[in-house]
């Protein structure tokens, strides 16, 4: 079968590497794909926005399964463009990929089905938000309603923080026509962890845990990012507290989402904060993560391209997972000065040996071909990942493989994986 891989992130070249295991995949091209993605398939210059060329590039090269990666394209219902054209698409339609393109309508969703999240509002009014928030004594969470790749999340410890955050959003129009409608909830504390899970409509079929970093600062301290890190599994989620995820957050959003008429289909992603009174969902996601992604995928042993299959075609009921008992512990090297200002065409050096190195997998994000070297192109630039026997051997593997890679200004957090360790 020929995939279509589309996106050019971590997160694609994680799943091209995985893609191009299977026995099933006879042709696999990446839409635009990166300089590591071409190590896997044939990159192809077509924007992830483009769906109307993306589906004629489907159809002329005998395209069976597209998988699509952002939530942008998913948003504006490429998967829907596919399907039309009578090609197979992994991933959500666009009615159902509101389930995160619009937070108001997630949070509609949860509390019509008792799904436990943080107490909110939304505004769509600057001056009635900055009321509302003006009249709260705790911490509170600022969210842009719309799509803004893990940077629209403000965490006020004070109503003040709260009100600037708002401000930024609606009035200085920070993110666009994303920020129209931002939400205000209550600030929920704990551990975080990422719940991946593949669904057919009808199924759930939940993947490996993990936990994200968000914030740009060891010690999650700083601005929030497209994530820093992440290790898979995660401690904190235990069987009971996996069980609990399943029963009070999959199933009903599931069911939910059924009942509304935008049933779910592709990679649901929930994203949960594990407090003293149980799990509370923060967002739900309908994509995988990045750079979540990478660490579960390492440690997949089933072919990827089946349970894709599986879940376009309403059987995973069919499909049993393996997966290798070790940890892996991905560290994602960064642009110096993202999540803000940052500067491009920086020369990468190291990458081959790092990635010579035993269980480990340098995985490209923010990178582009120039002069025959690797150069960066964006905020995240690699998602360095490596295995272990033991999460601190994982840890250990991971920060001596970034220890060989190189650029100028480049910046990593030094405790991913340190929650897990109990440090």
């Amino acid at each position: 079968m020929n995939v279509l891989l589309i996106g050019n992130g971590g997160r694609e070249h994680a799943i091209a590497w995985k893609l191009a295991q299977s026995k099933k995949l006879d042709k696999l091209f990446i839409s635009p794909g990166n300089p590591g993605t071409a190590d896997y398939g044939k990159n192809v210059d077509i924007s992830v926005d483009d769906g109307e060329k993306l589906v004629e590039f489907a159809k002329m090269n005998n395209v069976g399964l597209a998988v699509i990666g952002p939530e942008d394209p998913l948003a504006n219902g490429l998967v829907d463009k596919f399907e039309a054209a009578g090609i197979k698409a992994f991933g959500p339609s666009g009615a159902a990929a509101q389930l995160e393109a619009d937070k108001a309508f997630s949070k509609v969703i949860m509390k019509a089905n008792s799904i436990p999240t943080a107490e909110s509002r939304a505004f769509t009014n600057f001056a009635d938000a900055k009321a509302y928030i003006a009249s709260r004594d705790e911490a509170v969470v600022v969210k842009v309603a719309g799509l803004a790749k893990g940077k629209g999340v403000f965490v006020c410890e004070r109503p003040s923080d709260g009100i600037l955050a708002a401000e930024k959003i609606m009035v200085d129009n920070a993110f666009g026509d994303a920020g129209k409608t931002v939400i205000v909830e209550d600030k929920l504390l704990g551990q975080e962890a990422s719940i991946l899970a593949m669904v057919d409509g009808r199924n759930i079929y939940v993947l490996e845990s993990s936990q994200d970093h968000k914030p740009i600062g060891d010690g999650d301290t700083g601005d929030n990012t497209g994530g820093m890190g992440a290790y898979s599994p995660a401690p904190v989620v235990t069987e009971k507290i996996m069980n609990q995820i399943i029963k009070e957050m999959l199933v009903p959003i599931v069911d939910g989402m059924n009942r509304n008429g935008t049933p779910y289909k592709g990679l649901l992603y929930a994203g949960i904060m594990i407090t003293q009174g149980g799990p509370r969902v923060l967002e739900f996601n309908v994509r995988f993560g990045d750079p979540e992604t990478q660490p579960i995928l390492m440690r997949l042993k089933s072919d990827l391209l089946e349970i894709m299959l599986a879940t376009c075609d309403g059987r995973l009921d069919e499909v049993e997972l393996h997966w290798d008992t070790r940890p892996a512990v991905c560290v994602v090297m960064s642009s110096g000065g993202y999540p803000g200002e940052y500067e491009k065409g920086k020369v990468i050096s190291g990458l081959k040996e790092a990635g010579q190195m035993k269980d480990v997998m340098v995985f490209q994000a923010g990178t582009a071909a120039k002069d025959g070297e690797i150069v960066t192109a964006g905020g995240r630039v690699l998602g360095v990942t490596a295995m272990g026997s033991n999460i601190e051997q994982a840890q250990k593997n991971v920060y001596a493989a970034v220890e060989k890679i190189s650029f100028d200004g480049a910046y990593c957090r030094k405790d991913i994986a340190n929650k897990a360790i109990g440090k």
